[in-house]
This record gives structure tokens, C-alpha cells and sequence, in this order.
């Protein structure tokens, strides 16, 4: 038996799963990741320690290894997780700092240099990202200002997975996904940026040499195997972003499929043959990212989604029969919600509690109800936020649609939110197309081990490896009855952003205790 290694790193959880080559799950060890604030004087500064990340993630391959009683049948191992974080490295090897963590709110005043002095159009005209106070640029510009001494003593900059990597297998490299979340990365070449390197004033030797996703970057070291458990010599291959990896074994990379990943956030992509980096993608709050997926590129927006439905139930739906302010329980709400009937009883909902990124970017936008009267109901106002949020969703498809000149031809979704059923039901309904729900687990990890397999060549391709590994899972299919219904619903709903952006404006502007 041949297995294979996934290596996840999450913002919550460090895990390592081992799959046969046919995608099911054998074995996983995970271990928490550790927020730090090691600063008395700015306690909101977040940072990740590199020790935590391997010394975890170390401790959760040894556990799933000894799952499968050693590492004789693993055949390679890859990496996936999250985008921005990364960590100086020195010529001997050694981290000179913390991850500055995507929590940490320190490079605000780096996104503002950016904006005046390079602006969000040409960098996205070039590397094909929006601005993000997160973006890995303007952690590099933070340590140029602030920890001059750090930056000039360093070798690479390394992406966390990147990071990981190199603790494996000691070699400094990123793949084509992972740089495009940089700012500094040339979608057009698959380069690094010398423009935007000298834009920014940011040397290029910092940057690590990119290969596409799936490429072998050498062999766990004897220290790593003695660390992790796995066997001194087994080949380390490129992953990637984790939405990314995680659209391979649901088949998310194919032209005309959109991935739809619904948990607290949504994020809504699809596959493009090239990059289109147009005003009018970057005005409706798209990204463009070279995919784990050889030959093609990822589009993509990101949402608040399950938020919204946490803070209605947290602050506003007791449990009568529980303690005191202890919330309703997901069935019960859910209960209530589909006793509304569809339109939920004249009530819209703005789901814009984050303000929007999309297919409208406009950080001062917030959250409303529209239409509630006395008779308005806890299940109407639960159902109307489903509705928003899956308005909200058929916005971003039409957008999508619209921008990259494609076609939703299959919508696949995965994420905490296919759990609920009434949810999906209703997104079908919305969106008058069908959802496929694969059944699949964990598949963030199982994309990074079909790299890993990729790599190793135990899977022709990503098609290959799909045809393997994928689980059909439920189907909900839209009913027709309700088509007219909700297409009306859906010309209202676009009409509660413009009516209310001046208000919102005003309110964002002023000062509330």
C-alpha cells in the first residue's frame, strides 16, 4: 500500500493526513496553532513562532505516522496552508523573527505608502492582487523601517509553507500560488516582479526561486525524519495555497466549474486559461492567482458568509430554555427559518457586517435588514439572512461571469456550510443552478498529497488524480416554482446597496461610543 502526506497549516489547527492513492483519509495527527503577543506595548500584534509552527507540526506527523505503524509505504509529502505569513531566514538557516500574523494589524500605515505611491490599480495590473494591509510586501516594508538590522542580515523571506518546506528537506523555494499572494509576483511571466521590487524598494534577493506546485524540492532530512517520524529520504514536493490545493480532489480546476467554500467565510473560484487583469476584475474585488493546477490560473473573491448568521444567533437569538444569553442552537434556527416562506416575509438582507469586497469593494458598507414590520418573525429575519447570503453569491457569480468572460457550468461546494442542508437548498433555489456537495474529507490536506503524488509520480496529472480520489456526495437541485420568485427577490436585493451607500458612508464617518 502507497500513501501519501498532506500537510495543512490553519490558522487554528496544524495537521498532518496520510491517504491511500485512492484519497481516503488512513491516518491524521493535528496540534493547535499558537497565537503569541509578545509585545507589552502593542498587545494587538499577532505573530505565529516559528519553533510553534515545526514543533507542532513535527509532533503531528509523528502522530499520524505511528497511526499507520511507520513511515515505510509513504512515498512523499507536500505542504498547503495559509497565504501571507512569513519569516526571515539568515544564510545559516537561522529565523530571525516571528511571523507577523494575518491578525496582526501593524502594516496599516504600509498599505496606506503603497496606495499613494504605487496604487492599487498597477499592482494588480502587474501581480493581479487587491490591496490587503495582510499582503506579504507590506510585512517586508514593516521590516525595513522597523527592524533594519533583521532585514539586512537576511537570506530569503519565507512563506510559512515555504518555511515548513525547508525545515524538511532544507531548501529555500516557494511555488507559483503562494508567490502570488506577495504583491511582487508577475502573473503575466510567472516571475518575480522587477518592477514591483523596485516600486517598493525591496531587494530581489529576498525572494526564494518559484516552480509550479508539484515540483520535488528534495528529501527529508535526517534531522526532520528524526523530528517528524518520517523516513530520512522521502521526497518533499511543492503544494500550494489551501483553497487552492483544496479544489483539486472536488475537481474545482476544470474550466467551468466554480468552487464555492462556505464556512465563516465564503471564498467563490474558478479556473481561467489565463490571467485577466482588467479595471474591471480589480473593481469588483477579484484576485488573480497562478492555481496549484499546472497551465492555468485561479480568479477568486472572498466574503464574510456564516458570520453574519453567528453574530444574528449570538446576539439576538436566546435560548429560553437554557442559561441565561446562551444562544439557540443551529436546529432549532434552522427549524424556525424554514417555516419562513420563501421571501421571508418581505425582509432583505445586506449581508455587509465586514463591509463588501465583492463584486462591490466598499469598506464603509454595513449590514442591514430591510422590510421588517411587527408581524416579522425570528425565522423570517434567520431566513432572510440565508437569502442575503446566497444573493450575495449569485452577485459574485454574475460578476465573475461577467468580468472573465466564463460560464458556471458546474457549482461545487464544500466547507462547514454543506452541513446545512436548508442553506444549500436555498442556494440552489437562488441561484436556479445546481450544487454538488463531493463527499470528500478534509480536502485542503488531500490536495496538497495529490501534489505530493503529482511529484512523486504516482498520479499522471491533476485530472489523473481526481479521477481517483473523488467522492460524488449530495446533489440539491433549484425548483422551478421558485425561480420567479427569487429572481425578483435578486433585482430588489441590488438595490439595497445603492440605496443605502450614502447612509452607510455617513454613518461609518461618524464617531459612536
Amino acid at each position: 500500500m502507497d500513501y501519501l502526506v498532506g500537510i495543512d497549516l490553519g490558522s487554528t489547527r496544524l495537521k498532518a493526513a496520510i491517504y491511500d492513492l485512492g484519497g481516503n483519509l488512513v491516518a491524521m495527527g493535528s496540534r493547535p496553532t499558537e497565537r503569541f503577543h509578545p509585545d507589552p506595548a502593542h498587545p494587538d500584534w499577532t505573530v505565529w513562532q516559528p519553533e510553534q509552527i515545526w514543533g507542532g507540526t513535527a509532533d503531528a506527523l509523528r502522530e499520524a505516522v505511528a497511526k499507520i505503524g511507520g513511515p515505510v509505504a509513504i512515498r512523499a509529502v507536500a505542504v498547503t496552508g495559509m497565504g501571507m505569513d512569513g519569516v526571515p531566514i539568515d544564510a545559516g538557516g537561522r529565523w530571525l523573527y516571528p511571523f507577523i500574523s494575518w491578525l496582526d494589524p501593524r502594516t496599516a500605515p504600509q498599505l496606506e505608502w503603497w496606495k499613494s505611491h504605487i496604487g492599487a490599480e498597477k499592482v494588480f495590473s502587474v501581480g493581479g492582487n487587491p490591496l490587503w494591509a495582510i499582503n506579504s510586501a507590506l510585512r517586508i516594508l514593516w521590516m525595513k523601517e522597523h527592524e533594519p538590522a533583521i532585514l539586512e542580515r537576511t537570506d530569503k523571506w519565507l512563506l510559512i509553507e515555504d518555511f515548513l518546506n525547508f525545515m524538511l528537506c532544507g531548501r529555500r523555494a516557494t511555488d507559483y500560488s503562494m508567490a502570488s499572494c506577495t504583491l511582487l509576483f508577475d502573473q503575466k511571466r510567472l516571475a518575480w516582479s522587477d518592477e514591483m521590487l523596485g516600486l517598493a524598494g525591496i531587494d530581489r534577493r529576498l525572494m526564494p526561486d518559484a516552480f509550479p506546485a508539484g515540483t520535488v524540492l528534495g528529501q527529508v532530512t535526517p534531522a526532520a525524519a528524526q523530528a517528524t517520524g518520517l523516513a530520512e529520504g522521502t521526497p518533499v514536493v511543492l503544494g500550494g495555497h489551501d483553497h487552492l490545493c483544496g479544489a483539486l480532489p472536488v475537481g474545482g480546476f476544470r474550466p467551468g466549474v466554480v468552487l464555492d467554500v462556505t464556512g465563516t467565510w465564503e471564498i467563490v473560484s474558478t479556473s481561467i486559461a489565463r490571467p485577466v487583469l482588467t479595471p474591471q476584475v480589480h473593481r469588483a474585488g477579484l484576485t488573480i492567482q497562478a492555481h496549484v493546477a499546472r497551465g492555468v490560473h485561479a480568479a477568486w473573491a472572498s466574503t464574510p458568509a456564516a458570520e453574519s448568521l453567528e453574530w444574528f444567533r449570538r446576539q439576538f437569538a436566546a435560548d429560553r430554555t437554557a442559561a441565561a444569553d446562551a444562544p439557540a442552537d443551529w436546529g432549532t434556527l434552522m427549524a424556525a427559518a424554514a417555516k419562513s416562506p420563501p421571501g421571508a416575509g418581505g425582509v432583505l438582507f445586506l449581508p455587509h457586517l465586514s463591509g463588501s469586497t465583492c463584486p462591490v469593494v466598499d469598506p464603509h458598507s454595513r449590514g442591514s435588514f430591510v422590510g421588517l414590520r411587527s408581524v416579522t418573525t425570528l425565522g423570517d429575519m434567520v431566513r432572510a439572512i440565508i437569502e442575503g447570503l446566497d444573493y450575495q453569491f449569485l452577485d459574485m457569480l454574475t460578476s465573475f461571469e461577467a468580468g472573465l468572460g466564463t460560464k458556471a457550468e458546474r457549482i461545487i461546494a464544500v466547507g462547514g456550510a454543506i452541513q446545512n442542508e436548508f442553506w444549500m437548498q436555498n442556494k440552489a433555489d437562488v441561484v436556479g443552478k445546481t450544487i454538488e456537495v463531493p463527499a470528500v474529507r478534509e480536502a485542503t490536506p488531500l490536495g496538497a498529497a495529490i501534489l505530493a503524488g503529482i511529484g512523486a509520480g504516482l498520479y499522471k496529472d491533476e485530472q489523473d488524480a481526481y479521477e481517483k480520489v473523488c467522492r460524488p456526495g449530495r446533489v440539491y437541485e433549484p425548483r422551478a416554482a421558485l425561480a420567479q420568485s427569487y429572481a425578483e427577490g435578486f433585482a430588489l436585493y441590488r438595490q439595497m446597496y445603492p440605496a443605502l451607500r450614502e447612509i452607510h458612508t455617513a454613518l461609518a464617518g461618524r464617531a459612536f461610543s
